[in-house]
C-alpha cells in the first residue's frame, strides 16, 4: 500500500507538522489527524522509489525511532559511559559495549 504525506493545517491556514500514513488508494483522504484530531490536508510529494541509492526523505523515514519500532527493529545508541541505551523496540533497556 502507498504512503501518503499529510500536514496539520494551522489556524492561519499555513502548514504545520507533517506525517505519513499508509492507506489504500481507494481510501478517502484524511481530514483529521488520527491522534490529535487537528485538521489536515494531503501533501503532493514526488514518488519514493527505494533502491540502490535511497532518497534523503526515505533515509530519514527509516531513521525515525518510532517507525523503526513499529517495523519491529530495536535501536540502541552508545552513551558516554561505553554502554548502549535502547531508544525504541523490544529488548533490554541497556547493553554493555564489551
Amino acid at each position: 500500500m502507498p504512503f501518503y504525506v499529510y500536514e496539520v493545517i494551522l489556524p492561519d491556514g499555513s502548514g504545520g507538522e507533517k506525517f505519513e500514513v499508509t492507506q489504500s488508494m481507494s481510501d478517502p483522504p484524511l481530514t483529521r489527524h488520527p491522534e490529535t484530531g487537528e485538521p489536515v490536508r494531503r501533501v503532493i510529494t514526488p514518488p519514493r522509489v527505494l533502491g540502490d541509492s535511497p532518497s534523503r526523505s526515505a533515509t530519514r523515514a527509516l531513521a525515525d525511532d518510532r517507525k523503526l519500532g513499529e517495523m519491529g527493529f530495536t535501536k540502541y545508541v552508545r552513551t558516554e559511559k561505553g554502554r548502549y541505551e535502547k531508544r525504541t523496540g523490544k529488548g533490554p533497556d541497556s547493553i554493555s559495549a564489551e
